[in-house]
C-alpha cells in the first residue's frame, strides 16, 4: 500500500537533515584521501600513506564504515530530497518539470565551478544529470521504486564486476596487449609506477595554474564516469524516492521497524565487509584482490547497509535533544558544508596552500576530517538563527528561482 504524500508545508523533515548531516561529516572520511592523497590510495593503501599497522587499521575501519555508505546515503537523500522539492510544487500550482530542471541545470552549473576552480572529486554534476533522469519515475509507488532502483544498481554492478574478470583474462593471456592493460590497471588500483606516482605528487604539491589545468582536463573524465556509477547513484536515489513515500523518511515508521531494517542492514553488510577484510588479510592486498574486493564485490553490500544507516541515524534522531539539533543544521546547510570542506581541504593539502599532499600517514589524515567535523556541527546552527539558508543554499535557490532570495531572517 502506498503511503500518502507527505505535505507541501514549508516546514522541514528535521530527521531528513539530520541524516544529510551525518552524510556530509561522514563523507569526508572517505574524501580526504582524495584530497590527501594520489587517487589509487583511496582502493590501495599501499599506493601511498602506508606507514604502519595503524595506516592499516584506518584503511579497513574506512572501508566497512564509509566507503561507499556516505556517498550512497547523500544519493539516497537526493532522491528524497527531489521528491519533496517536486511535491511541493505541485501542491503550490507551480510547474513540478520546470521547478525541477531549473534546480538540477543550477546545480550542474555550481558543480561544474566546484570541479574546476577547486576540487575535480565534485560530485554535484553527478547528482544534477542523474537527479534529472530520476524525475521520470516520481509517480511510481515504494514497491516499484525499489524494483527499478535494484535492477539500476545492478548495472554498475555488472560493470564493476566485468572489469574484474577483465584484469584475471588478462592475467592468463599472455600477450603484449594483456601486460600493457595488466600495468594500467596496476596504476589505478595497485601500486602506480614510481613515475606516475611521482607526477601526481609534484602536480599538487604545485602553483594553482597546474592544478587548476588537470581540473579542466578532469571535467570530461568525471562525466564519463557517470557510464559506471551513474546507474547505481540512480538506484540509490530511487530507494530514498521509496523511503519517503512509504513514510520511512517523515516519521510513518515504527521504531521497533527502523529498528529491524538498521539491525537487519548494518548486520548483514557488516558481516559481509568482515569476510571480505579476512580475505583481503589472508590473500595479500594488490591489483587484483582490489579489483575483486573492494572494487567488484562492495556495492550490493553497500546497498544493503544505506538503508539500515537511514534506520539507525532516524531512529537516534527521534530522541532529539541538541546535538541532533546540531546535526540538522549540518543537513540543512549540507552543500554550504561540502563546498567549504572542499575549500579547507584544498588549502591544507594543495600547493596553493599549505602544500601537505602526500606528506601524512593515512591514519592522521582523520584529525583534520574531525576538526572539519567539529566546525560543522560549530557554525551552521548559529548561521541559521540569522538566516534563513546556507549561503550557497540562498545563491542555488536565488539562482533557480531567478530571483534574489531573502537571506537574513527578521
Amino acid at each position: 500500500m502506498t503511503a500518502p504524500r507527505p505535505p507541501a508545508a514549508a516546514d522541514r523533515i528535521v530527521t531528513l537533515d539530520v541524516v544529510r548531516g551525518v552524510a556530509v561529516i561522514g563523507i569526508l572520511f572517505v574524501n580526504i584521501l582524495s584530497f590527501a592523497l594520489p587517487d589509487t590510495a583511496r582502493l590501495n593503501p599501499y599506493a601511498s600513506g602506508m606507514q604502519g599497522p595503524a595506516d592499516l587499521w584506518a584503511y579497513f575501519a574506512t572501508m566497512i564504515a564509509f566507503d561507499g555508505k556516505m556517498r550512497g546515503l547523500f544519493s539516497f537523500l537526493f532522491g528524497a530530497s527531489l521528491l519533496l522539492v517536486v511535491d511541493r510544487a505541485e501542491a503550490a500550482g507551480a510547474d513540478p518539470a520546470a521547478v525541477h530542471y531549473r534546480r538540477m541545470g543550477w546545480l550542474f552549473v555550481l558543480g561544474l565551478a566546484h570541479a574546476t576552480l577547486l576540487w575535480a572529486g565534485d560530485i554535484l554534476m553527478h547528482y544534477a544529470l542523474v537527479g534529472s533522469v530520476a524525475f521520470a519515475f516520481r509517480r511510481h509507488g515504494p514497491r516499484r521504486l525499489v524494483a527499478f532502483g535494484c535492477g539500476f544498481a545492478a548495472v554498475t554492478w555488472l560493470f564493476l564486476g566485468m572489469i574484474a574478470l577483465s584484469y584475471l583474462a588478462m592475467r592468463s593471456a599472455g600477450t603484449p596487449a594483456a601486460a600493457q592493460g595488466l600495468r594500467d590497471l596496476d596504476n589505478g588500483f595497485g601500486i602506480p609506477a614510481a613515475a606516475v606516482l611521482a607526477q601526481e605528487v609534484a602536480l599538487f604539491r604545485g602553483g594553482y595554474a597546474g592544478i587548476l589545468h588537470d581540473n579542466l582536463t578532469e571535467v570530461a573524465t568525471t562525466l564519463y564516469n557517470i557510464l559506471f556509477i551513474g546507474f547505481e547513484t540512480l538506484g540509490y536515489m530511487l530507494f530514498g524516492m521509496a523511503a519517503l513515500r512509504s513514510g520511512m523518511l517523515t516519521g510513518g515508521w515504527s521504531r521497533w521497524r527502523l529498528a529491524r531494517w538498521a539491525l537487519t542492514g548494518i548486520g548483514i553488510g557488516g558481516a559481509g565487509y568482515a569476510a571480505l577484510t579476512g580475505w583481503l588479510v589472508a590473500r595479500g592486498i594488490d591489483t587484483g584482490t582490489v579489483l575483486i574486493g573492494p572494487f567488484a564485490l562492495t556495492p550490493p553490500l553497500r546497498a544493503i547497509m544505506i538503508p539500515g544507516y537511514a534506520a539507525a541515524i532516524m531512529m537516534a534522531a527521534s530522541r532529539g535533544g541538541a546535538i541532533t539539533r546540531r546535526f540538522a543544521a549540518v543537513g540543512q546547510m549540507a552543500l554550504s558544508n561540502y563546498l567549504l570542506t572542499s575549500l579547507v581541504m584544498c588549502f591544507v593539502f594543495y600547493g596553493w596552500g599549505l602544500g601537505q599532499f602526500a606528506t601524512w600517514p593515512r591514519a592522521s589524515l582523520y584529525l583534520p576530517v574531525l576538526a572539519m567535523g567539529a566546525l560543522m556541527l560549530l557554525w551552521s546552527q548559529p548561521w541559521l538563527t540569522r538566516h534563513r539558508f546556507g549561503p550557497f543554499e540562498w545563491l542555488w535557490r536565488s539562482l533557480a528561482r531567478w530571483r534574489v532570495q531573502p537571506l537574513r531572517k527578521r
